[in-house]
């Protein structure tokens, strides 16, 4: 059993997702002080507002990017491993939890997959969209993308929480993948709509009606 600081925020924290934080609370002034300190972690749960999530992912300062003189931090941190807590503890002005790191399973071959997604990411950056797209593209293991596709914008913190969730890298490339097909054609779409600049002021009866269908599958 491992004991880390907690910190429940509105957000999911991805492993290798970069996330700045602007650190105002005592509590919290206190726990990142203890982390820079030992070069110790801390983990981060989804708060939804009602209920905090039981699985989470650690995050490490990498970078303090200033501070002010009434002990205020701006930090840049990124997230690191899954957990699962166990236990809250409140022995300190902060929470405190017993958690246990999750690892996948034994993985199958996603290399058809993996090819897939970096094809998709190569699209989308060619198409000038989503600018983190070409970041994504320097990961090189099959795991590390599974977490780098959702931690793109656009994926909700609901979205993210499920490949958090997720103990095969194989199941998180092909959702990825899926994802990243649909966010494609929506893009493809829209160009499609801005070609009626200067045409005869309607856009193709077909790409209006994939992009309805597309809104309707994506409130399933």
């Amino acid at each position: 059993m491992n004991r880390i600081p907690l910190f429940p925020l509105g957000l999911v924290l991805l492993p290798g997702m970069p996330l700045p934080l602007h650190i105002f609370e005592e509590r919290y002034k206190q726990m990142i002080a203890g982390c820079l300190e030992e070069s110790a972690p801390f983990g981060i749960v989804w708060f939804d507002g009602q209920s905090i999530r039981s699985v989470g992912c650690t995050a490490r300062v990498i970078n303090v990017l200033h501070r002010y003189e009434d002990g205020r931090m701006d930090i840049l941190t990124r997230g690191e491993r899954r957990f699962f807590t166990e236990a809250l503890v409140e022995e300190k002005p902060y929470i405190e939890a017993d958690v246990h790191f999750i690892e996948d399973a034994e993985e199958t071959d996603d290399s058809e997959a993996f090819e897939a997604a970096r094809t998709l990411l190569a699209k989308l950056g060619d198409a000038g969209h989503l600018g983190e797209a070409i970041e994504a593209l320097d990961v090189e293991s099959a795991q590390e993308l599974s977490f780098a596709i959702p931690a793109l914008e656009g994926f909700t913190h609901a979205e993210r929480q499920r490949f958090l969730e997720m103990t095969s890298s194989s199941e998180r490339l092909q959702k990825g993948v899926k994802a990243l097909t649909g966010i494609l054609e929506r893009v493809q779409v829209t160009k499609q709509v801005q070609k009626i600049i200067g045409g005869n002021g309607h856009p193709p009866k077909g790409a209006l009606r994939k992009l309805s269908a597309e809104d309707a599958a994506s409130e399933d």
